[in-house]
């Protein structure tokens, strides 16, 4: 990811909308969201002065929830909600007036979100959230790996893709592994921690479950979102669905 604006570059940008934008457009060669309301009224956060542990928490899903108990007994016939689709929605997932992001990125597919730090950041739609990063553990000049993300979120959506956000300032104290998450809740804030370049804004990459928690480097991002942001900024519900289920049989995982 080294030379990846979101995660490695080192230029630093001017921070109003109008800078960000000709400078995002200048960076089209290097590479390169509205939401809706928190569960909470007040939602309270972690910060990265805030958080003791150094690690970040990884859960799957409650093994309960993978299979149904060895007690119970199989329905004659299919209930009303086993027959019904899931019915999926889509946010923007940066809830801001002032926001812009770049349709290219730099080594690997995914999107930055510029807006102020501070902008709430949401579930781009409803899922168990798969993991969380509590803590800016990045080093300057380390290797490439999941700290380059700082704090971040990752949520496993209904429609079975993976949404994963970085850079986070705050992150909502509700907001842990294995927790349930409607489309539009606050997760956190826009920030700059990790290898941000010290610009606030929200990397955003969109993959396959794969191994759901840990594969870092299909979670950051592997097909392009700036079609769907697009999409979802007009209210739209263009799904990434086919998109993601192809890339998913063409590379089997391997990103």
């Amino acid at each position: 990811m080294r030379g990846d604006f979101c995660h490695h570059g080192r230029m630093r940008l001017p921070r109003t909308l109008a800078g960000l934008t000709a400078a995002v457009l200048c960076l089209t060669a290097c590479g390169g969201t509205p939401g809706g309301t928190s569960a909470a009224a007040t939602p309270q956060f972690v910060t990265p002065a805030a958080e003791s542990s150094p690690e970040t928490l990884v859960a799957t899903l409650p093994s309960s929830a993978a299979a149904p108990s060895a007690s119970a007994k199989p329905s004659p016939t299919p209930s009303k909600s086993a027959t019904t689709a899931v019915k999926v929605k889509y946010v923007f997932p940066v809830k801001a007036s002032n926001v812009a992001f770049h349709p290219t990125h730099s080594k690997y597919p995914a999107t930055d979100i510029f807006a102020d730090c501070g902008e709430t950041v949401v579930a781009t739609t409803s899922g168990v959230v798969l993991e969380v990063s509590l803590k800016d553990l990045y080093v300057e000049g380390s290797p490439d790996g999941p700290n380059n993300g700082g704090m971040s979120v990752s949520l496993l959506g209904d429609d079975g893709v993976r949404y994963y956000g970085s850079h986070l300032s705050k992150v909502n104290t509700n907001i842990k592994a294995g927790v349930r998450v409607t489309a539009g809740q606050q997760l956190g804030k826009v920030g700059k921690t990790g290898n941000s370049s010290g610009v606030c804004h929200l990397h955003y990459g969109i993959s396959p479950p794969c191994a759901k928690v840990g594969d870092w480097k299909v979670r950051r991002g592997v097909v392009w979102p700036a079609t769907f942001l697009t999409s979802w900024r007009k209210s739209g519900q263009k799904s990434p669905v086919a998109t993601v289920k192809s890339w998913k049989s063409a590379h089997n995982c391997k990103a």
